[in-house]
């Protein structure tokens, strides 16, 4: 089981220290006494992420703020919809504001896009996945969000499994030898090929491999490679996926589809927070 919130506390800290730096000079425009509240609204539909590194925010810098929140990780949320409210210190809450929405914003991007691709072929069996291409230092919270919007993770990085690609089959000198070489460092690690002709992939299925990757094949070639694979071996295409082309390529049989586009091909989802003083 994945801990995608593993580090949370120190991204928040790491996030706040680079936009606070020495101080927030002009919330010091407000008595330090004064109290307030606020609502988040979001000016367009979304798939909703990142409530815990949104509350941690505000919590880092007051603990006694109080949020409440409408909507819940995962949701579908729609144009004008209040998804949580705020209360505690006025300084304490403008301080966080942007931090807060900047972790809101880009987690709910992600889910929404992974909804989006998800959605495509959720009659099928084919199942979308993730890549590394992520926000450096959101690694772990990337993929929850993509898992939030319905699509599931590929590794989380170098170290949970092998993945063969072109320069490794290179320096290998072949792709057994790479396969060979990888089951002696990695004992009992899932190991994953990369191939880019239907004669590599004959090559790998010989190999004994657990998933061959089939990088930037045309549907024709797909379709043959699914008819070719007679093992049984988890195929998964990547390269070149889109939207517009994603369902094409799960309607050739392959078990999976992966594509960076999830967590790097967003647009921030648009999101403000209107304050209120309170009265004394």
């Amino acid at each position: 089981m994945i801990d995608f919130k593993q580090g949370l506390e120190q991204q928040v800290q790491l996030a706040l220290t680079e936009d606070i730096g020495s101080g927030d000079i002009t919330a010091g425009l407000i008595s330090q006494d004064t109290q307030a509240s606020a609502s988040v609204i979001t000016r367009e539909a979304a798939i909703l992420c990142g409530v815990d590194w949104f509350n941690e925010t505000f919590l880092q810098l007051n603990p006694d703020t109080e949020i409440n929140w409408s909507a819940g990780d995962g949701d579908a949320i729609e144009t004008g919809q209040t998804l949580c409210r705020v209360k505690g210190n006025a300084r304490s809450l403008l301080t966080a504001e942007r931090t807060a929405l900047n972790f809101l914003q880009t987690l709910s991007a992600t889910a929404t896009r992974a909804n989006q691709y998800a959605r495509c072929i959720d009659d099928l069996p084919s199942r979308v996945l993730d890549t590394r291409k992520t926000i450096p230092g959101l690694r772990l919270a990337q993929k929850y969000a993509v898992h939030c919007g319905g699509c599931s993770n590929h590794r989380i990085g170098l170290f949970d499994m092998v993945l063969i690609k072109e320069n490794h089959i290179l320096a290998a000198g072949s792709i057994k030898n790479a396969v060979l070489a990888a089951k002696k460092i990695a004992h009992k690690t899932f190991i994953e090929v990369e191939v880019e002709s239907l004669e590599q992939l004959s090559e790998a299925l010989e190999s004994d491999v657990d998933r061959v990757l089939l990088d930037n094949m045309d549907i024709n070639t797909l379709e043959k490679a699914v008819a070719l694979n007679k093992q049984g071996v988890e195929l998964e295409a990547s390269g070149g996926v889109t939207i517009k082309n994603i369902r094409q390529i799960a309607l050739t049989g392959v078990d999976f589809i992966s594509t960076g586009a999830l967590t790097k091909d967003i647009q921030a989802i648009d999101l403000s927070m209107r304050l209120q003083i309170n009265d004394a």
